[in-house]
């Protein structure tokens, strides 16, 4: 039973810290497009 509970515990904390690291990536690629959007219009 620990285990399995120390198991779940894991597996929740990795899905966390993937979902943060995505909607990182997220935010730099938005900041990216908008730094070569003004760099376009000038």
């Amino acid at each position: 039973m620990k285990k399995i509970t120390l198991l779940a515990i894991l597996s929740v904390t990795l899905a966390l810290v993937g979902c943060n690291t995505v909607k990182g990536v997220g935010q730099d690629l938005q900041k990216a497009g908008e730094k070569i959007e003004g760099a376009a219009k000038k």
